[in-house]
């Protein structure tokens, strides 16, 4: 695939580190400067901590939320977060490992006992308040969202599109389309899922499912397969799975997609 001219670089990018309840209302500036207590009060909730990324030229911008693997919100995502903001979004990525001291790993061993720890529930709500806190950012448009994920988060990412009904699109990257797929009924966006072919955690006939569900329900499911291709084959760390061109042809793909999906809200720089 042809690459594309991105309407951003790195030195436009905005960061910064972000910290709020998983449930409940998000702490407005208003209310963070009228309590002198704020940053050191002890919350009694569970929080989200997160990262965030976005263009620096004045507009407001879609919002993403993106999902790591299994790892824990390493340097891998937070660049691919950098090259979506890059995109023109704005991005935001929770540490799905918060109740876990935010931990982060390299070790297979210990990654996956951290995902098997995590309640698949309590992380759906801290991607759901993401969303939420976008909503609080003057240059995010208010319930303009989407979701990409990465593995574990690719899994999550399928799950969530199902349940925020103002979702506008979902990307999932090798995660697992699991059966009954009665939860499409609530899908109202797109999903694209990157289907690593040669993953041997997805079979193909749990892909075929996911294919018929969404055509039997009318919903806008779009499935790539990359032949060959071994489970994160995305990730340039993986130097036994990386896949260079599927990598390329599926960040395209990506790309398109999101264009696609918020082609009313997305912003020109100098326009």
């Amino acid at each position: 695939m042809p690459q594309r001219t991105v309407p951003f670089t790195l030195d436009q990018i905005g960061t910064q580190t972000a910290r709020f309840p998983s449930v409940g209302a998000i702490p407005t500036i208003s209310d963070k400067s009228v309590d002198p207590y704020f940053l050191t009060r002890m919350p009694k909730t569970a929080q989200v901590e997160a990262l965030l990324f976005w263009p620096q030229d004045k507009a407001i911008y879609p919002g993403l939320v993106v999902l790591h693997e299994s790892w824990g919100l390493n340097v891998q995502i937070k660049e691919l977060a950098n090259r979506l903001a890059c995109e023109g979004y704005a991005v935001i990525v929770p540490n799905l490992y918060t109740r876990q001291g935010g931990m982060v790993t390299a070790n297979a061993e210990a990654a996956g006992m951290l995902m098997a720890r995590a309640k698949e529930a309590d992380l759906l709500q801290d991607i759901n308040q993401c969303c939420e806190y976008l909503n609080t950012m003057d240059y995010a448009k208010r319930n303009v969202h989407g979701v990409v994920g990465f593995g574990m988060g690719g899994t999550l990412a399928l799950k969530f599109a199902c349940q925020r009904k103002r979702l506008r699109a979902a990307v999932s990257y090798y995660g697992k389309p699991s059966p009954p797929f009665d939860s499409l009924d609530g899908l109202q966006g797109s999903i694209l899922y990157h289907w690593a072919g040669a993953d041997d955690t997805v079979s193909e006939a749990e892909i075929e499912q996911f294919r018929q569900a969404a055509l039997d329900r009318k919903k806008r499911v779009t499935i790539h397969k990359y032949d060959g291709a071994p489970h994160a084959f995305c990730n340039e760390t993986r130097k036994d799975a990386y896949r260079a061109g599927a990598a390329q042809d599926a960040w395209e793909r990506t790309a398109e997609f999101l264009k696609e999906a918020f082609k009313a809200d997305m912003q020109i720089p100098g326009k």
